[in-house]
């Protein structure tokens, strides 16, 4: 009898840890199990240099999204961005390509216009800023010195 109260206790306690790991998992990792929440929004840039999947998108510092893919169309860069459900943005909306301080890791800035329509979902921000590349300009300053 005192055999089997012992593995049933620790049974008990192995599926206990597990379930505890697998929330934690979940919940850490930002993973979503029922498919996606928010909408999807969409930019070209002439240039994402750094910029990854999985990067956030932010307003006035907050986050408000993440970038879900970056692909290559008509020789632009496409960047797919699931915006949280209850964030609405105005259609005049300026996206930029920033970094967080000075070598972090970047990622995208919206810039609310003063529109009243907003973005729906499957949208696209018209006006966008891409990234600066830091070797690029040290480039062309040292070739212009010459």
């Amino acid at each position: 009898m005192q055999k089997h109260t012992t593995e049933l206790i620790v049974g008990i306690f192995v599926v206990l840890g597990l379930a505890a790991m697998t929330y934690l998992s979940v919940r850490l990792g930002d993973v979503e199990i029922f498919g996606r929440k928010g909408y999807m929004v969409y930019a070209e840039f002439d240039s994402v240099s750094g910029l990854r999947e999985g990067a956030t998108v932010e307003m006035a510092g907050v986050e408000i999204g993440k970038i879900e893919k970056i692909r290559l169309k008509d020789f632009m860069s496409l960047v797919e961005m699931n915006i949280k459900p209850d964030v609405k943005i105005p259609d005049d909306t300026i996206a930029s390509i920033r970094t967080s301080g000075l070598i972090g890791e970047k990622f995208i800035k919206l810039n609310p216009g003063g529109s009243d329509e907003w973005i729906k979902d499957g949208d696209k921000i018209t006006d966008t800023e891409s990234s600066v590349d830091i070797e690029e300009l040290i480039s062309k300053y040292i070739f212009s010195l010459e």
